[in-house]
Parts: C-alpha cells; sequence; structure tokens
C-alpha cells in the first residue's frame, strides 16, 4: 500500500509540476494538485523518513565534511533541482538566527512580537517533537496535513525526476525540510520568515540564504563538536558565518573570547554587530516584562527577539508606521509559547517539568530553572513529594556532565529510556529515527544509569548490564538498584513512574507495559506520596515523545 501510494504520489506531483513547466491550462493544474490531497500524509513522512539514510547522501555528506564549503554548493544544487532559485528567497524578509542555547526560544518570541503587529508569518525550526509539521510553521501554526502532504510531494517529486542525471542523489532530511520550507513560505506568501539555523551557520544548509534583514546569535557554548570544532572560539566562528554585509546583527553577550571572534567575523564580513542589552535594562514605564517562557535564561533570548524585532520593523517598513514602543511588544512576549523548554504540565497529583536541555550550558539553566518552580511546587503539595528524573542524552553529547549537574536536585529515583515512544510497532513514523540502531540507545542508556550510579556513590553489581537483552526490544523493565531503572521505551516508563495516577496514561488505548514484580514493588513510594514531580532532561526528542503520549494536542 505504501510503495503503491508513494509511486502515485510521485507520479502526480512530477505531472503537476510538467503542468507548470509547460503552460498546461489553470483547471489541470488544480486537478492535478488536488489528487495529491487524497494521499495519506503518513505517506509522505514515512518517505521523507527514507532520506534520513539515503546512501548517497551519506556518502555526499562524509565527502563535504572535509571540504564544508561543498555544502552550500550542493545545497543550491539541490533548490534549484526542487524548481527555486538563491534569489527568490530574498522576497521572504528573513531573520536568521544561530547559537546553541536559546535560538529556537528566541525565534519563537520573534514570530509571536512581529505576528502581533499582523503580520502573516512563517516560522523554521528543529528538531520537532512530536510531528515533523511543527518545523514549519505558518503564524505560529504547525503547517496543516492537506498542506504539508500538498507541498511535499511537488518538492519530492521534482527531485526524484532528476536524480538520475544528478548520479542518484537526493537531499538528506534536513537539507529536504530546509527546500520544502522555503518552497512552503513562497507559496504561502509570508510576510516574513524567521528561519532558525540546524547546526553552526557558516555551513549550514539554511545558510544559501543572501539577503536576510537582520540576524541573531544566541547564547554560545560546546555542542556538535566533531562539526564545529573542540573550542568555544571556533564555534563562535562557525555561528559568525551568517552575518553578511551591511546586514545589522545581534548577539547576547557571550564570554570575552568568543565575542573577540564574533567582532572580528564581523569587521572580516562588513556586517555592523551590536550586543543587546539585559533585559532589565530596557524602560519599565508599564511594569516589567512578563515572559511567556519560564526561566531566567529566557530573559537574554527575550532581549535579542526584542532587538531582531525592532531592526526588522525599522529596516523592512516605513519609519513611523508602526508603534515600537516596549509596550507594544510586551503582549507577544508574553504570549509565546515554545512547548518542550521550561513547560510545567500538572496532571493530577503527576507534575511533569520539560526541558530540552542537551548541553551542560543549558542543563545549568534547566536545573536551576527546577530546583526553583518544582520548590514552589511543593510547598503547596501539603504532604510528601517524590522527585523523579527521565533522562537520555544522543549523539556524541557528554551525558556524564549533564548527570553530574543534576545530582544537587535530590532525585527520589531515576528512570532511563531510549527515545522509543512505544514499544509496539505502530509506533509514529514522525518520531522514527534510522540513524541509530536499538542495540546503541539502549547501550547509551545502560552507560547513563552507571554513570548516575557512580556519581551518587551506588556500587555497581556484576551482570547488571545484561539485563536488557541487546538483540531485541524487550517489554520488561531492567532495575540495577533501588533508585534507578532502565525502560524499553516512554510510555513504559511513564506508566511505571506514574503508577497509575496519571489519567492520560491510564486511558484505555494506552497499552500497559508489563514490569517485573520486583520492579512494581519498588514504586511504593510512589503509589503513596502526595505528588509525584518528573524532570524531563536531555533530549528534545525524549521531551517530545513524552509530549505525545501526554498532550492530546499534539496528536492533531
Amino acid at each position: 500500500g505504501l510503495a503503491l501510494g508513494w509511486t502515485l504520489a510521485n507520479l502526480l506531483s512530477v505531472a503537476s509540476y510538467e503542468a507548470r513547466q509547460h503552460g498546461a491550462g489553470q483547471d489541470i493544474k488544480n486537478y492535478l494538485d488536488s489528487c495529491v490531497l487524497f494521499l495519506p500524509l503518513q505517506d509522505a513522512v514515512c518517505t521523507l523518513n527514507t532520506l534520513q539514510t539515503n546512501a548517497c547522501a551519506l556518502e555526499q555528506v562524509r565527502r563535504e565534511r572535509g571540504h564544508p564549503q561543498l555544502q552550500l554548493q550542493a545545497m543550491r544544487g539541490f533548490l534549484e533541482r526542487a524548481g527555486l532559485v538563491v534569489e527568490e528567497l530574498d522576497h521572504l524578509n528573513i531573520i536568521h538566527v544561530t547559537g546553541t542555547k536559546g535560538k529556537g526560544s528566541t525565534c519563537a518570541f520573534t514570530e509571536q512580537i512581529l505576528r502581533s503587529y499582523g503580520f502573516r508569518t512563517g516560522f523554521y525550526s528543529s528538531p520537532h517533537l512530536v510531528q515533523v509539521r511543527e518545523r514549519i510553521r505558518i503564524n505560529g501554526k504547525p503547517i496543516g496535513k492537506e498542506l504539508f502532504t500538498k507541498y511535499f510531494w511537488q518538492v519530492y517529486g521534482r527531485l526524484y525526476e532528476t536524480k538520475d542525471t544528478h548520479g542518484g542523489s537526493m537531499p538528506a532530511y534536513f537539507r529536504f525540510l530546509t527546500i520544502l520550507a522555503f518552497h512552503i513560505f513562497l507559496q504561502e506568501k509570508v510576510d516574513l520568515a524567521v528561519i532558525e539555523v540546524g547546526i553552526g551557520g557558516a555551513y549550514d544548509c539554511t545558510n544559501i540564504i543572501r539577503r536576510p534583514w537582520v540576524c541573531g546569535i544566541a547564547s554560545l557554548g560546546i555542542d556538535h563538536t566533531s562539526i564545529l570544532g573542540d573550542t568555544i572560539e571556533k564555534i563562535a566562528w562557525q555561528k559568525g558565518g551568517i552575518f553578511k554585509p551591511g546586514v545589522p546583527a545581534f548577539t547576547v553577550k557571550q564570554p570575552d573570547s568568543p565575542m573577540v571572534v564574533l567582532k572580528e567575523r564581523a569587521k572580516e564580513i562588513g556586517c555592523p554587530l551590536w550586543v543587546c542589552p539585559e533585559l532589565e535594562e530596557y524602560p519599565a514605564d508599564s511594569g516589567p516584562l512578563r515572559l511567556g517562557l519560564a526561566g531566567h535564561h529566557q530573559r537574554s533570548n527575550a532581549s535579542l527577539a526584542l532587538q531582531l524585532s525592532h531592526s526588522w520593523l525599522q529596516r523592512r517598513c516605513l519609519p513611523g508606521r508602526w508603534d515600537t514602543s516596549l509596550s507594544s511588544w510586551a503582549v507577544g512576549l508574553e504570549e509565546t509559547e515554545w512547548p518542550g523548554r521550561t513547560q510545567t504540565l500538572k496532571h493530577g497529583p503527576v507534575t511533569y517539568f520539560l526541558d530540552g536541555a542537551h548541553t551542560t550550558r543549558s542543563m545549568l539553566a534547566c536545573v536551576s530553572w527546577f530546583s526553583e518552580v518544582a520548590s514552589q511546587h511543593e510547598r503547596t503539595t501539603g504532604g510528601p513529594v517524590v522527585r523523579v528524573l527521565l533522562f537520555n542524552a544522543t549523539g556524541e553529547r557528554d551525558s556524564a556532565a549533564m548527570l553530574k549537574l543534576l545530582v544537587p536536585c535530590h532525585f527520589d529515583f531515576a528512570v532511563f529510556c531510549p527515545n522509543i515512544t512505544e514499544a509496539i510497532a505502530s509506533c509514529n513514523a514522525d518520531q522514527q529515527n534510522f540513524n541509530v540502531s536499538v542495540e546503541n540507545m539502549l547501550t547509551r542508556c545502560l552507560d547513563n544509569q552507571r554513570s548516575w550510579r557512580l556519581l551518587n556513590g551506588q556500587e555497581e553489581k556484576p551482570g547488571d548490564q545484561l539485563l536488557i537483552s541487546r538483540n531485541v526490544l524487550p517489554l520488561v523493565a531492567a532495575e540495577c538498584c533501588s533508585k534507578t531503572l532502565v525502560f524499553p521505551c516512554i510510555l513504559s516508563a511513564l506508566q511505571w513512574l506514574s503508577q497509575g495516577r496519571d489519567s492520560v496514561l491510564a486511558h484505555p488505548d494506552k497499552r500497559v507495559i508489563p514490569v517485573k514484580p520486583s520492579v512494581t514493588a519498588k514504586a511504593a513510594p510512589l503509589r503513596d506520596a502526595t505528588g509525584i514531580h518528573v524532570l524531563v532532561a536531555g533530549s528534545l526528542h525524549l521531551v517530545g515523545g513524552v509530549l505525545k503520549h501526554l498532550d492530546p494536542s499534539f496528536a492533531s
């Protein structure tokens, strides 16, 4: 069924493209486009997932790693094969934002502020939490299912049609989505597009943008060292690569050494660079600014968003046409939502604190936020509270360093699981990752568990790491001591730590994953506590899997 749907979609998309190229009548064009809308969204997502492991694409990325300038050259080629040219992107009135920590939140603040002025906004970000459509937003909402399906097959069809004349190459997953976002924003005629960099800046595929209206750099830190370099100075050089001649740029306050690099990059490129003031330095005529996103670290992101919004309005619009006073932006800052980042969800006695922190700097901010907000909740609970850490980390990130920062939070239980939403075959295609094996994911969880026990002075039992099969995904939890457990999927971990006290997780459509009697016995404190406080951190993909189960709105 999927193969047939994919073939039909491809033929329709190519036919629609050919109809446009050769001046077919409007009735024929409309008919072909409408046919694509009847194809299932899931077919599009499954086809998109094939780009995660496309052999030609992976080989191309390996070749380009030693010659990073080839990445942008390849991206231009894919863009043209999709029927677009770089010059068209100038019409999107782009705000381009990079950084290590906070770039997504900065983009969310910026998009909300400018949308509050009545502009039609496009917003491209990564990764998605639950559904891939979240990455491409129109007026703050993920692109609709029908529009995503329609535009996906338009772009995919054009690329697939031309692959044989280009060595069989197709763009990798992120490149394809970037091209798709540009195509959608142009077709939907947005007034502006807020574009979040994927990794780095200089050689990120979003950097084919020639003329953004303004650029921003959020807080810098150490991440993606195999791609960007192993020092903060090398990373700053990469991030400064989004600067463009004559285009204003803003950065939050950075440590001295990366700030020197950013200033040198700006001077070299011919880009005016300003450092954002602290949020407290803005005039407070209308009272203190309230932010829709929790955590003190969001204040620097909000300041950067204010500068980006003001600069965009001043450059893009007639001076004096819009009210650019601070009070006019206060509503935008207060109404900003960005799920999975310092987010709190209360489900009866179980309260979830969600933060996709996945670097040591972002984890420091997460610990500060959690310590403050959890303590506030505990003061009003009226009885004993059990604290649970639900953690996972991916890629080359230093899990032990992040876990060390979490030790002072005094968790009663530490629970580890891979970024697998459910241990059954009906898993959502939007959250499938073919670039890492189940064995690798489970091994990483066991390593994280071992690190946590060592950090807490707990002895390791011989053979503990063998309790989870390395060949198949088990349906039981592995226990290594009274305080730490490893589960095979996110749903099994959530069901255990909530102990039936979260009505959403106790819903009949949530299959209950069996656990050993000894594991059930250890949950007595969770059943007896007045409240259960769960911090979910270490990976945005983990947070997304949790939200899929906890927030029904993500299923629509």
